[in-house]
């Protein structure tokens, strides 16, 4: 896709034999664009020219308004390429890069976003930054003209004030990406209800969901307070959780039509939604849509977790099995448009009688239902729900089960319709990090809805990355697009894999994907590892020249490396009873002390691994057939109930363990008297085995 305007562009920068997406919509720009690399950074050097780097991502609103307006413009151009090393980064490609200079920006100006504006001196030190930058002056922001032209002026004029102040920046960095060792103070509890006391603090008790507008959809935030209310009992947390599920999946935030989730909702009552739909946030939501269909047997939270995976199988998916990264906000250069309706479209495409009856049930309105961008024109509707079903039913004089069959087919006919418009843009390339969430969302799914083309999804795309994903020496590669696998991987990407392969195996009991995980955890350590304090780097030595390597330990809209990292060694440690592992996580929890006191909300996916440790999981361990009838019946009662800690294995008698890859969780596991049997432990000790579902689902709520 280009964000292109105009003509025919002939000619190409230095990105042109690039990949990522997001650089190729900036291959026809006038500004001499270079990749991230050493042949741009010796340029700076040689030439003594300040950097100018630009990171963003392809689905950004305003880094294509961005483009449009300055990176086109020919004599911006013209005066970048005289005065500048111009760099064009994909965050999604380069999260060190991104995450360095974003903190850069965020010191600097209080703020941060993308697209991110950056000014580096030759040797990688930042000194001027922000993030969208009109062309021109225009309300209350600077010019990008007048900016270029200013910087300039002070690389020639003062150069010896923007070395000292790019020494402290870079300085404050360097500081900022340290861990503290482990100081002895306890883990407890005490950390965890901090932070849902933070989060029932932020509450929005009218529309759900935590603080003002922007509204973001939290997937850690209600997986903690689910745990909570399984932990203690704490219904007000339970009611947060599902209150905020329910209002987000009933929102325009939801694509109705077409399932899943965009990125945020501009305004408090989820209605209207910044549109791009990214792979991290579905896969994130996924899982606790599961866990609260689990804990209330609502089948809502189980349609909205079906939804996502159908959209992500149908869209989002690439001929190799990997999961396409993103899906852009705008088309035909307005952002929304593929999304929304107007009253007459409504009419005429399901009929007088539907579309009455449509209007009622998502609230559709001939003068529209929403006016809060420029963009958007009166009369347009964005699909939302606000009203009971059953309300409408009887309003209407029909059965809620009738109700709700003809809303399935209008939501069809419109998704047929729908599908003939100019998409957004898409980011098809592959991340190794986002696909190992959907890996263990599809895994789980499998799990909550016995359904095998989710388990099936899931393996696939695990091989595909084990495989393709890979360096020389066995290493992992963070990115893939059209017969091209490259880039070494981050943190992110071992730690999101690791877990993601453990939850392939309690779905599908494989012990390969055991053995596989366990390999990898090898590699994130060796890798990674910080030798000389606690935690994990989030780069190691082949992604070159960094003036930081930093320990991702806050969560943003992923949960940091750290924090993955901590949740995936504690459950490989119950299955392999590696005691390393389990160590490593706790030395890794402990030197994160300051934040998960000071700020408790930030380190959310940190906790769920605290919560992991210190309440003894479950371990449950079947003993049977899989195609048994009897077996599967033990396995469908385990997966019926939220239990938030848990490990899930299966012996069949007749397999053993010819792989080698035994699991301490599997020692004296046998049938009972010749039938399929469970057994339910803690800490390797187990209560006796049971062959009855009903006797198992007692042994659970214990």
């Amino acid at each position: 896709m280009s964000a292109s305007t105009g003509g025919t562009p002939t000619r190409l920068n230095h990105l042109a034999n690039e990949t990522s997406p997001y650089l190729l919509q900036h291959v026809h720009n006038p500004v001499d664009w270079y990749p991230w690399g050493e042949e741009a950074l010796e340029k700076a050097r040689r030439e003594d020219k300040p950097i100018f780097l630009s990171i963003g991502y392809a689905a950004c609103h305003w880094c294509h308004v961005m483009e449009r307006e300055s990176f086109e413009d020919e004599a911006i151009g013209a005066y970048l390429n005289a005065h500048f090393v111009s760099i064009k980064v994909d965050r999604e490609e380069r999260p060190d890069l991104d995450d360095i200079y974003m903190t850069a920006v965020q010191l600097m100006t209080g703020q941060g976003g993308w697209p991110m504006s950056m000014f580096l001196t030759p040797d990688l030190k930042p000194f001027y930054g922000g993030t969208y930058f009109p062309p021109s002056p225009r309300m209350g922001m600077p010019g990008f003209s007048t900016i270029l032209q200013s910087i300039q002026q002070a690389w020639q004029e003062r150069r010896g004030d923007i070395v000292t102040s790019s020494d402290k920046v870079a300085g404050y960095i360097v500081h900022s990406a340290r861990m503290a060792a482990p100081d002895g103070e306890p883990l407890t509890e005490a950390f965890i209800d901090a932070a849902v006391e933070q989060l029932a603090r932020s509450y929005d008790k009218y529309h759900g969901g935590f603080g003002d507008a922007p509204k973001f959809p939290s997937a850690p935030s209600m997986s903690i307070l689910l745990r909570q209310f399984h932990r203690t009992g704490d219904t007000n947390a339970r009611d947060i959780a599902l209150h905020t599920l329910s209002a987000m999946a009933r929102g325009g935030m939801y694509d109705h039509v077409g399932g899943g989730f965009h990125r945020y909702s501009v305004d408090e009552e989820w209605l209207v939604p910044h549109f791009e739909k990214m792979l991290y946030d579905n896969a994130q939501l996924a899982p606790v849509y599961l866990e609260a269909y689990q804990l209330t047997g609502d089948p809502f939270y189980r349609k909205v977790a079906e939804e996502i995976f159908a959209y992500q199988l149908r869209e989002m998916t690439d001929e190799t099995g990997g999961f396409y990264s993103t899906e852009d906000a705008d088309s035909e250069g307005e952002e929304g448009k593929f999304y929304i309706w107007n009253w007459d479209e409504l009419a005429a495409v399901l009929g007088k009688a539907d579309a009455s009856l449509f209007a009622a049930y998502y609230h559709c309105e001939k003068h529209g239902n929403f006016t809060s961008h420029e963009s958007y024109h009166e009369g347009l509707n964005i699909p939302h729900i606000r009203r009971d079903p059953a309300r409408i039913a009887e309003e209407h004089g029909i059965e809620l089960e009738e109700l709700e069959q003809r809303m399935a087919q209008a939501r069809q006919t419109l998704y047929e319709v729908r599908a003939k418009r100019v998409r957004p843009g898409l980011d098809d390339k592959i991340l190794t990090a986002w696909n190992g969430m959907m890996i263990s969302a599809l895994a789980r799914g499998h799990q909550v809805l016995d359904n095998s083309a989710y388990l099936e999804a899931a393996e696939r795309a695990a091989d595909f990355l084990l495989n393709t994903l890979r360096d020389d020496d066995g290493g992992l590669l963070r990115v893939y697009r059209r017969g091209v696998a490259k880039g070494p991987a981050f943190l992110e990407d071992y730690a999101n894999l690791v877990n993601a392969l453990v939850d392939l195996h309690e779905a599908s009991y494989s012990r390969r994907w055991l053995g596989e995980a366990n390999q990898l955890a090898a590699g994130m350590i060796e890798r990674f590892w910080d030798a000389e304090g606690a935690g994990f780097f989030m780069t190691h030595e082949g992604h070159g020249p960094l003036i930081a390597r930093q320990k991702p330990t806050y969560d943003g809209s992923e949960p940091s490396g750290n924090a993955v990292a901590v949740v995936a060694l504690l459950r490989l440690a119950l299955h392999t009873g590696n005691g390393d592992y389990r160590e490593r996580a706790v030395q890794t929890m402990g030197a994160n002390l300051e934040g998960l006191r000071s700020h408790p909300q930030g380190y959310l996916k940190m906790l769920e691994g605290l919560d992991y440790h210190l309440h003894a999981p479950k371990e449950i361990v079947v003993v049977g057939k899989p195609a048994k009838d009897a077996t599967r019946a033990l396995i469908r009662t385990v997966h019926a109930s939220y239990l938030p800690n848990k490990a899930v294995a299966l012996v069949d008698p007749a397999d053993g363990t010819a792989d080698g890859m035994a699991s301490p969780l599997l020692e004296g596991k046998t049938p009972v008297n010749g039938q399929s049997a469970a057994f339910v432990c803690e800490n390797y000790a187990c209560q006796q085995p049971v062959t009855e579902s009903s006797a198992l689902a007692e042994l659970l709520k214990r």
